[in-house]
């Protein structure tokens, strides 16, 4: 991964510095509320329900050993001895003080990291696929160009006063582990008739209060005009992008205002017009990028004994052979396996994850994974290169922190918002709705039963947990001071990304659950077999079935 030289180290130290006293001049009272806001923001300070909250970046979700310790120790000193994993591939800490984040930033510095740019009208956290470097349908690694994407968009003075937030994710596989129709612009990594690597590129995507997929708008992007090209796009969107409407000025409501045919236009326009050599990549430039993520020293194995002795550990011990099935991946080195650890424990919240499984995750990673550590959008966390004769080991202790959940990829795999027991803009609380599903569906033979399905759960139409990308949705709407809840049906992520329909009409808290169960009741007796996903039978269906079972005939 990355490692600061001394001049990045230099940049992030003097903006702590910096913040400081920003923060001293606010809490002195010399600093207004509204001259701290933007302030704040640039630095990922927000102000929630409960108490002032921070995010943390992660570039493309890579943590090392050595920074899941300081989160751990951060967590203890300024927190309440636990952090949150979010959708963004960040980290949250959500019981902080204003006056003590300067100091949780100058203690972030000592290990490379900081919270620039995770907030505000700016170009965020450029996220990644999970299993970059490590996939077996991987064509090039994308973490390099995440990493030039990264060191060229922070603090990049034209793009730090943007209409609005602007997210940018890049994959370099076949199957599409970072939704990249889903952001500002996204970026798959492919090849041209002679070879020659380059991007695919799709703008105009976002959920929120308006979910749209985005839009390719090059076919091929050669690698060394990337940079321009984003500068390009970004130059288009500050020109037109409204200002005066901050839920229109989303560049996603620009593409649709302008239209794609002329947005690209203007874009291949822009492009053409400013392409200069200091905004063309050259290979030096990307094989010192790449020179960051070069592959560990794997071991030669003997992949065939090994195999057998899973399947012997398997046999032995049912929880285990679980656990493989869901929570292990195929690895492009024979030998090695993806690992997920699950953060959706029935006993805490999706994402949450305690100082102590910090620390032993830490130790896990230097045992077992050559001392990195992914976050997933999925709110879990990766360990990429685990050897098959460790499985074992790791699975159990895993197991004794809590971490060894086998549902990745289930309908209790929930990915979750903080919803209103900790969010200012959320309707409705979260949390209650996923503890009740976790519940219902405890059953492990009925779950892996139900197979591959996703639910998410958000509690306002920022959408923040994505429910417009899941099979199963659910939306936290206000109605008359009282919680209710909006079911969406049909949405699915990756290549073959599409958007979720409302049901019916919403639900209270008290209702919900059963309504799942009413769902998940037509999906079993309507599929064709046991292979059938639920989203290939509500496909298949339609929403009818569905909406009759849940609603009765007459709606």
């Amino acid at each position: 991964m990355y490692q600061y030289d001394s001049f990045d180290q230099k940049i992030v130290e003097e903006r702590v510095k910096q913040f400081r006293g920003q923060t001293a001049r606010y809490l002195a009272g010399t600093l207004s509320e509204e001259a701290f806001l933007p302030l704040r923001l640039q630095n990922g300070l927000y102000i929630q329900r409960q108490s002032p909250m921070l995010r943390v970046a992660v570039p493309y979700g890579m943590l090392s050993s050595r920074q899941l310790r300081k989160l751990a120790e951060i967590t203890r000193t300024y927190d309440r001895s636990y952090c949150h994993v979010t959708t963004r591939q960040n980290i949250q800490f959500n019981w902080v003080s204003v006056e003590q984040v300067p100091e949780i930033l100058k203690e972030l510095a000592t290990v490379d990291m900081h919270s620039i740019q995770t907030s505000g009208n700016c170009i965020r956290n450029t996220t990644c696929d999970p299993f970059a470097g490590v996939a077996q349908d991987e064509l090039a690694d994308p973490r390099p160009f995440c990493e030039i994407i990264r060191q060229w968009s922070t603090l990049h003075p034209e793009f730090a006063f943007l209409p609005r937030k602007f997210k940018i994710a890049v994959i370099g596989a076949q199957q599409d582990r970072a939704s990249i129709q889903l952001h500002d612009i996204g970026l798959q990594l492919t090849t041209n008739k002679v070879g020659d690597y380059g991007f695919k590129v799709w703008v105009g995507g976002g959920l929120g209060r308006t979910p749209v997929l985005a839009t390719p708008v090059r076919e091929f992007l050669p690698q060394q005009e990337l940079l321009a090209y984003l500068k390009a796009i970004l130059r288009v969107y500050n020109r037109y992008g409204r200002r005066d409407n901050k839920y229109k000025a989303r560049i996603k409501i620009l593409v649709n205002t302008l239209g794609i045919d002329n947005f690209s236009t203007q874009v291949e326009e822009e492009f053409e017009r400013t392409l200069s050599p200091e905004y063309l990549l050259n290979l030096e430039e990307v094989d010192y990028a790449r020179s960051f993520f070069s592959s560990p020293e794997y071991e030669a194995i003997d992949e065939h004994k090994v195999q057998a002795d899973l399947l012997l550990q398997g046999q032995l011990n049912p929880p285990f052979e679980r656990w493989l099935s869901r929570n292990t991946h195929e690895h492009r080195v024979d030998g090695y396996s993806i690992v997920s650890l699950s953060l959706k424990s029935s006993t805490q919240a999706p994402g949450d994850i305690s100082a102590i499984q910090l620390e032993q995750i830490a130790e896990l990673a230097e045992r077992y994974s050559f001392g990195e550590v992914r976050t997933t959008q999925q709110q879990n966390l990766v360990l990429t290169d685990v050897k098959q004769s460790d499985l074992f080991n790791l699975w159990l202790e895993a197991t004794s922190l809590k971490l060894a959940t086998p549902n990745i990829g289930t309908i209790t795999d929930i990915v979750c918002c903080p919803g209103g027991d900790f969010c200012a803009l959320a309707n409705a609380r979260s949390l209650p709705i996923n503890a009740a599903i976790q519940q219902r569906f405890e059953d492990l033979d009925f779950l892996y039963d139900l197979g591959d399905m996703s639910l998410r759960i958000s509690g306002c139409v920022n959408a923040c947990a994505h429910h417009h990308i899941a099979n199963i949705g659910i939306l936290g709407v206000d109605k008359k001071g009282e919680e209710f809840y909006q079911i969406t049906l049909g949405g699915q992520s990756g290549e073959a990304s599409r958007l979720a329909k409302v049901l019916g009409p919403s639900l209270p808290m008290d209702l919900l659950p059963e309504a799942i169960e009413r769902v998940i009741e037509i999906y079993l007796r309507e599929r064709t077999d046991h292979t059938e996903r639920f989203i290939d039978t509500f496909l298949r269906l339609g929403s009818r079935p569905f909406k009759e079972h849940v609603y009765g005939k007459s709606h």
